[in-house]
């Protein structure tokens, strides 16, 4: 059976009952359907916090054509460690449309290891984005109509920096003229369109711990500069209210559950290649009030996803994890050494040695740069040879790291029991994580750290113009800010292309963005888009509906 066709045959408890068990009376459920609500903020702020509740960060290889399962590895962990009798919650990202028609077709799980209702969370959910998208561009039509009206601030509007978004990938829109047709229309100006999960406001949006820091973080974001380079910030627009009233509603967690019952709140999701990867941290403390294990995931690999995990959400927030899954399979360590993937099935012990050098630089992240204590599960497929396990498994156990094998794709929870042990075992350690760079090391060091430290890269090289801004920011009260790195998933290095775990390359900046009101400055490295175009074949052409039932969604 395909996931959707799963999905749609799942035995969904209506949300109420799942919310009861969870301790939410119905009052604090605003239902959207049967099957999804969002939980009062109120509600949430009232529960105790809880030192012995546990959060499990769940991290990947660098992702590759052949898949990991990252988000299916969180989902039946959720559910093993449920099953094993353990009081558990899952928290992830909501799915951008722009992936969903694009390249992946679905983002919520898949097989026997999924959060439901699927077709919903994939498309629209209960409005989170609309709204986000909504709040930035009316920040972007005040700034214009500000210019359009006498201009009092002064701007330049060649120094504009606020885009529009809109949640689809459209390279049609990367660059734009505005403003055309003559005065009535305002002054025409070049601009751009990002795709919302790279806006500030969606960064902001699940970097906040209230609706008054979220308000008072909207005022910070700097939207353009005056004639003489002072910033403009979008509380001198006063729209930091307006704003905050649009996102009121779609600040409160989603509260769905998995096809094993499993609460699961998914709220907020900025693309961890060109923003920070988490979703809100309002859902991850709400979820540690409401359950002993919290299993949460970080976008993409553990070099993106996990690094901005813990050097931002976790910086912010307070937050630390007990304990990390790294996720990889077998077919894809082959595919990093070097494996055509047309034959990714065949037995090839020699790719996958040579691929096994990615996991290793992953394993050597997070417990030797993160302080992570960790457990390393292969998803594993009905192609994977006992020989290549034999292989993976005696690489890592020399590592001193456990490794299991997880089929929960096929088996639901009874296929991740193995892990959740693991996990629970990790949770009673001891264990402290460490952030890869200190608050007050320069925007330059940390770049630097960061390249080196996780990166494997030998230098980072930049341009005239992007040394002047980021010695600009780092003069204007802003170089204790950590920084949030743009670049490819598919690659420690900034060409997706190198497979494996490359070293002696080069991390080049060739832009620089301030993002004031989430509190991290944008390190935009080779040739990542924040506003993404579709592939040859989208995913779209795949998706219907027919006979009352959507159709082709994974």
């Amino acid at each position: 059976m395909s996931d959707i066709a799963i999905a749609q045959a799942a035995t969904m408890k209506p949300i109420v009952d799942i919310g009861k068990a969870l301790g939410i009376d119905a009052p604090n459920l605003e239902q959207y359907g049967h099957y999804k609500a969002k939980v009062s903020l109120k509600f949430l702020d009232s529960l105790p916090e809880r030192a012995d509740s546990k959060l499990i960060l769940v991290t990947a290889i660098s992702p590759t054509p052949a898949g990991e399962g990252k988000t299916t590895m969180t989902v039946g962990l959720g559910d093993a460690l449920r099953r094993i009798g353990k009081n558990a919650m899952i928290c992830l990202r909501e799915p951008s449309l722009g992936p969903v028609f694009g390249m992946k077709g679905g983002a919520a799980g898949g097989g026997y290891a999924q959060v439901v209702p699927m077709e919903d969370i994939n498309l629209h959910f209960t409005g989170d984005f609309n709204a986000i998208a909504l709040a930035n561009n009316l920040l972007a039509a005040l700034l214009d109509n500000h210019i359009h009206h006498g201009n009092s601030l002064d701007i330049d509007i060649r120094r504009v920096t606020w885009k529009r978004v809109v949640d689809m990938n459209d390279r049609a829109l990367r660059e734009i003229v505005i403003s055309l047709g003559g005065p009535g229309n305002g002054y025409p100006r070049e601009d751009g369109f990002d795709i919302v999960v790279a806006s500030e406001i969606m960064a902001i949006f699940c970097l906040a711990t209230s609706i008054e820091d979220l308000k008072e973080r909207i005022g910070k974001i700097v939207v353009a500069y005056t004639r003489d380079k002072k910033p403009v910030l979008a509380s001198d627009l006063n729209a930091q209210g307006a704003m905050t009233v649009i996102l009121k509603d779609a600040f409160q967690p989603n509260l769905v559950q998995t096809l094993e019952n499993t609460p699961a709140f998914i709220h907020g999701g900025p693309f961890a290649n060109i923003a920070h990867g988490c979703n809100s941290v309002v859902a991850t403390i709400s979820a540690l009030k409401l359950a002993d294990y919290v299993v949460t995931e970080a976008g993409f690999g553990a070099d993106l996803g996990a690094e901005k995990f813990i050097d931002i959400k976790c910086r912010k927030s307070g937050l630390r994890p007990s304990a990390c899954v790294l996720v990889a399979t077998i077919r894809a360590l082959k595919f990093h050494g070097g494996a055509d993937p047309k034959t990714i099935t065949d037995e090839n012990l020699k790719a996958l040695e040579a691929g096994i050098v990615n996991l290793e630089k992953h394993i050597s992240n997070i417990r030797d740069v993160y302080g992570i204590p960790l457990v390393v599960a292969i998803n594993y497929f009905t192609s994977d040879t006992d020989a290549e396990v034999a292989l993976l498994s005696s690489k890592v156990e020399a590592l001193g790291v456990r490794i299991v094998l997880a089929t929960h794709w096929e088996d639901g929870s009874a296929g991740a029991v193995a892990v959740a042990h693991a996990v629970v075992e990790l949770c009673a350690q001891p264990s402290t994580m460490t952030f890869v760079y200190p608050d007050e090391a320069t925007l330059w060091e940390k770049i630097n750290t960061v390249a080196t430290r996780v990166y494997g890269a030998d230098e980072v090289t930049a341009d005239t113009k992007v040394r002047k801004r980021i010695k600009e920011l780092q003069e204007s009260g802003y170089g204790h800010f950590p920084i949030c790195v743009a670049k490819t998933q598919y690659s420690f290095s900034t060409d997706p292309a190198l497979r494996g775990a490359p070293t002696g390359h080069s991390i080049n900046i060739r832009e620089v963005r301030l993002s004031a009101g989430a509190e991290f400055i944008v390190m935009v490295c080779g040739e990542i888009m924040t506003m993404p175009g579709l592939p040859k074949v989208p995913s779209s052409e795949r998706i219907d509906y027919i006979d009352g039932k959507v159709v082709g969604l994974f």
